[in-house]
């Protein structure tokens, strides 16, 4: 995918550093953020792409209070090898107002998880989520265009993926959330943006959707309830549940027992990081693991 703005000449990707997995006074450094930070995984695995593939750059996770974000990024970006930003829990939606520009889906979904500092200074954000979602739908042979679909969790993940629906020309896509008016504020957002019948449920029933997606934390207790009625499910309806903890999940488990197709969360991962990759410069290693996720597929450990 191609964002608008100009990436650096200076960001890598293109150059491959001298020693692949050492820092040196030459290194690219990205930092994520989050907080808590030592659940992220994308350290190890960009770290791990940067070797393999010779860049020399480095990813450093970095634990920042919610308070402390614009401060922070305001000072941090000061630093001239510091060249970007990955967001993770609770920053996604805060970064938004720091931003000089943001993708149309950041912009839709009012949530970025990256953002880099152009050659002019300013930063730019964009979400890759949703985008990793669409992706991983065509991957499996499951188009998002012409697909009804419910989203169930209208969070982060639930956002970014309902906005990428929407833009991929979903047919029509029904949100519920717990949280009272979340999702009805979405669904009349999305519908002004991209002109898609999007509604809001009152209750998570499955039944009349192609496409069922659990965006939710329920799955990660064992004495959690299902996010929504596996019965209510068509019998040619696709579900996706983004966790990728304890799997399989209830829910996956619950699915396929009806001999309902049903997926985790990984390859939504997989196919989100040469969005990441492009986006910071990297076109080259980009290219090469659109070509062949193989190898990340066995470090994210997708089943």
């Amino acid at each position: 995918m191609t964002l608008s703005g100009h990436i650096p000449d200076h960001i890598p990707g293109h150059i491959p550093g001298p020693t692949p997995g050492r820092i040196s006074g030459s290194t690219r450094v990205f930092l994520i953020l989050g907080d808590p930070v030592a659940q992220v995984r994308a350290p190890e695995l960009f770290n791990h792409l940067f070797a393999r593939h010779g860049a020399d750059a480095v990813l450093v996770p970095a634990q920042v209070a919610a308070g402390d974000l614009a401060g922070f990024v305001r000072h941090v970006l000061k630093a001239r090898n510091i060249d970007g930003l990955w967001l993770a829990i609770p920053h996604k939606t805060a970064m938004v107002d720091l931003l000089d520009r943001c993708d149309r889906l950041g912009r839709s979904a009012g949530a970025v998880n990256a953002v880099r500092r152009d050659a002019d200074g300013t930063l730019e954000g964009a979400l890759f989520d949703g985008v990793g979602f669409t992706k991983a739908l065509a991957h499996f042979g499951l188009p998002a265009a012409g697909r009804s679909a419910l989203v169930v969790g209208v969070g982060g993940g639930g956002v970014a993926i309902a906005t990428s629906l929407a833009a991929a020309g979903a047919s029509r896509i029904a949100l519920f959330d717990t949280a009272p008016g979340r999702a009805a504020a979405m669904a009349g957002r999305l519908a002004g943006e991209f002109g898609v019948d999007v509604v809001s449920l009152a209750r998570p029933d499955p039944a009349g959707f192609a496409l069922v997606v659990n965006a939710t934390p329920l799955g990660l207790r064992p004495d959690d309830p299902l996010p929504f009625d596996t019965a209510r499910t068509d019998a040619g309806a696709v579900v996706v549940d983004i966790l990728m903890k304890n799997q399989p999940t209830p829910l996956l488990r619950a699915c396929r027992a009806r001999g309902i197709v049903a997926h985790p969360g990984f390859e939504m991962l997989v196919q989100q990081v040469p969005e990441y990759l492009s986006f910071f410069g990297f076109d080259r290693i980009a290219q090469a693991v659109q070509d062949d996720a193989s190898e990340l597929r066995a470090l994210f450990g997708a089943p």
